[in-house]
């Protein structure tokens, strides 16, 4: 009895032929067996290369075709492609196909539909058997403290699928770890299936199918942003190549510092060439921030907040944009059913407050890293992946640092902060919003900015700010630019300190890093 198998791309019109010729000699004859594989277009040509590598064998066009003796063992003797397959039935069964090219064509986009699909189903009952790989940076922080909970209650990923917990810190963190992993254990959810500790980078980012990186640098001391920005991009450069060789190829990267996001999400896509760009984002905490503030002035949940826009750069030059803000379930002397919503800017009618205190308290708390406990980043990030995995819901928009592709005339190759939404496992930006002239203009300079950065990044610039740009919209509209000097925060490397923790080290750490956010300023959209 001869085994014949059948290999093809599951979008090829010859593999619909040779697939129903096939199957009608394994239906009428009684010692032909055939065995089919079909793969995806984007595989195929290396799933071939692999299998005729592995025989010996030449062969370049789908589909092919072999024939296993299953009574001898041994390697599979090598037919050839359709017209091989055709002829050999021709010559051995007196059997052939008069099948037409429209019918073939039919059959083959059948094949490709139903080969996703399959390939779907077994997506989701492997995720039913092997847990969710997820890696977290700088886990003996505070933000991991606060996130790991969120993880593992299965919100975000559904309840049907388990987890499994990597805890990544620098080697003078061997303390504390142990103690987060005994505190992740000891929330005894079922969805945890295990908890370890890594504190090499060797084996980092192993099968990982969500990474968190909450780091922002990787030395105490940093004189100037320009060697801030080398250290940045030297930590990608280690964390890239690890990400593209060790995690799985759609895994999904969050990154979240007080210093460089855009900078750093940028670099990580760079150096993970195989990781889908899409698949690496950096998250606005500020928008977070924005939406507690106005709550707190108009008196309501700032979960009814919605649609507060971040544009530009998550941990630098930003633009908050209330134009499209909505409130819903607000107190006020208009009620509808829940889905109703009132503009912001037509209820909250100081606008002093909003130039001014509200600017500056939302400049000072883009610099969280002295005073944050990390709750609020934590659920900013299970927000993220709630949305990514679950989809967000209908007519929300979020802010999310992705690369740019020329949305809102924005130049290509930066990441910078957008309005976005979920579908389907994956974002979508929001092209249909009207934004003014004045506005593009204004997102042209805050790119200007990332611009900069991305060129200090690769050496093609010396200096960050030669002439430091200070944005601000004037009382006729009009944005203006100053060129103040850039002060930056420095610790004294000279002064005594007392033994700290090494959570205590991770907050002073990054108090040490010369301030971006403090030299940006923050502004409102139009306000008349």
């Amino acid at each position: 009895m001869a085994k014949f198998v059948l290999a093809g791309k599951a979008d090829c019109p010859y593999y619909a032929k040779a697939e129903l010729l096939a199957d009608y000699l394994q239906t009428n004859l009684p010692h032909f067996r055939v065995h089919k594989i079909t793969q995806h277009p984007d595989n195929w040509e290396k799933w071939l290369q692999e299998i005729c590598e592995k025989n010996g064998w030449k062969h370049k066009h789908s589909p092919i075709i072999w024939r296993e003796l299953l009574d001898r063992g041994g390697k599979g003797l090598l037919l050839g492609g359709f017209n091989d397959f055709l002829e050999h039935a021709q010559h051995y069964y007196n059997i052939t196909s008069d099948m037409m090219t429209a019918e073939m064509r039919q059959i083959a986009e059948e094949n490709l539909q139903t080969h996703i699909e399959v390939e779907q189903e077994e997506k989701e009952l492997e995720s039913l058997v092997s847990p969710l790989h997820i890696w977290i940076n700088r886990a003996a922080g505070h933000i991991c403290y606060h996130l790991i909970p969120l993880l593992t209650n299965g919100e975000i990923f559904g309840m049907e699928t388990e987890v499994s917990l990597h805890l990544l810190d620098r080697s003078n963190c061997k303390g504390v770890l142990p103690g987060v992993v005994m505190e992740a254990e000891d929330l005894a959810s079922p969805l945890l299936r295990s908890v370890s500790m890594h504190t090499d980078l060797d084996g980092a980012f192993l099968q990982a199918d969500v990474i968190v990186l909450l780091d922002d640098i990787l030395q105490e001391t940093i004189p100037t942003l320009e060697d801030c920005i080398q250290q940045v991009t030297s930590q990608c450069q280690v964390y890239g190549p690890l990400i593209d060789k060790n995690a799985k190829s759609d895994v999904k990267v969050v990154v979240m510092g007080r210093t460089f996001s855009n900078l750093k999400t940028l670099m990580l896509i760079r150096n993970a060439p195989s990781i889908n760009p899409r698949n690496i984002v950096t998250v606005a905490v500020l928008e977070c921030e924005a939406k507690v503030m106005l709550a707190r002035k108009l008196n309501m949940h700032s979960a009814g907040v919605k649609n507060l826009i971040i544009w530009g750069n998550v941990s630098g030059s930003s633009f908050i944009d209330l134009s499209h803000t909505e409130l819903y379930e607000y107190d006020s002397a208009i009620w509808g059913p829940p889905s109703f919503s009132r503009p912001v800017l037509d209820v909250l009618f100081d606008r002093q407050w909003l130039h001014s205190e509200f600017v500056a308290s939302l400049s000072s708390l883009s610099s969280w890293g002295h005073h944050c406990l990390g709750m609020a980043p934590a659920h900013v990030i299970a927000t993220v992946l709630r949305y990514w995995y679950r989809d967000s819901p209908p007519n929300e928009i979020i802010s999310l640092g992705v690369i740019s592709e020329g949305q809102f005339e924005l130049p290509e190759g930066i990441v910078f902060s957008l309005p976005v939404k979920f579908q389907n496992g994956s974002w979508k930006v929001v092209t249909e919003l009207d934004v003014s002239k004045k506005n593009r203009e204004y997102l042209q300079i805050l790119a200007l900015d990332l611009i900069r950065e991305k060129e200090v990044a690769l050496g093609e610039a010396i200096e960050l700010y030669t002439k430091r740009r200070e944005l601000e919209i004037s009382s006729t509209g009009q944005v203006t630019l100053e060129e103040p000097s850039a002060e930056v925060t420095e610790g004294s490397p000279d002064e005594s300190k007392e033994a700290k923790s090494p959570e205590e080290e991770n907050i002073e750490e990054s108090a040490n890093v010369p301030e971006v956010s403090s030299n940006h300023e923050i502004n409102v959209s139009d306000l008349e």
